[in-house]
């Protein structure tokens, strides 16, 4: 199995969507590849997730909070009664992330203007969770979005993803949950690295099919 097959599978999960107006949102950059597929096939528009997640020092794994492609930050408050992390560091990671998020925002945004998902069904998607922490990175910040529903729909993830996310979403979709769980790519046949150029295709792509729809339903 390769990603855009992933991608196929879960599309037949959330075949009740197709034709109302949801938004797919891939997780770069593997996860764009899932995101793709199963927004063809159910009729929906495609974007991109920017959100970084705000790694707790030493676990970084942990996220103790998420930043928004627009900046906004958003702080775990379960995470942050349980370890004591020091301003300086929130400060620097933040930055850190900000720089990452800015380079990304420079190459994607030039390609496909972000989708509003106010009153939407936003569905996002990766392709899988070991630990979740980046898919939760990504739900707190497209909540904050104020989609008339959230769905996170995945191929593969660990007990502990789903355990981690499950509270964060309206619906979740979660193919195989495996009980020995060491990293992604052991379910996947294909699992190449996905460069910024593949993404930065895949964008256009998406651009070229939204001006046809407007040409063809003006």
């Amino acid at each position: 199995m390769n990603r855009a097959q992933a991608g196929v599978l879960l599309s037949q999960e959330l075949l009740d969507l197709s034709g109302r107006g949801a938004v797919v949102l891939g997780i770069p950059r593997g996860g764009l590849l899932v995101a793709q597929a199963l927004a063809e096939r159910i009729q929906a528009d495609l974007d991109i997730v920017l959100s970084r997640k705000l790694g707790v020092p030493g676990q970084e794994e942990l996220a103790f909070g998420a930043l928004s492609e627009d900046g906004e930050i958003f702080l775990n408050q379960d995470v942050m009664q349980q370890i004591f992390i020091p301003g300086s560091y929130i400060q620097q990671e933040k930055e850190h992330q900000q720089t990452e998020i800015a380079r990304r925002k420079r190459l994607i945004r030039e390609i496909l203007t972000k989708v509003n998902l106010n009153h939407r069904i936003a569905i996002v998607t990766d392709d899988g969770a070991a630990t979740g922490a980046t898919l939760q990175a990504a739900i707190w910040t497209l909540r904050r979005e104020q989609p008339d529903k959230l769905i996170a729909a995945i191929p593969v993830a660990s007990d502990e993803a789903v355990s981690r996310i499950s509270g964060d979403v309206d619906e979740l979709v979660c193919l195989r949950m495996p009980e020995y769980f060491m990293a992604v790519g052991q379910f996947y046949l294909q699992f190449a690295q996905v460069t910024d150029e593949q993404v930065l295709e895949i964008l256009k792509q998406e651009r070229s099919r939204k001006k046809l729809d407007l040409q063809t339903h003006p």
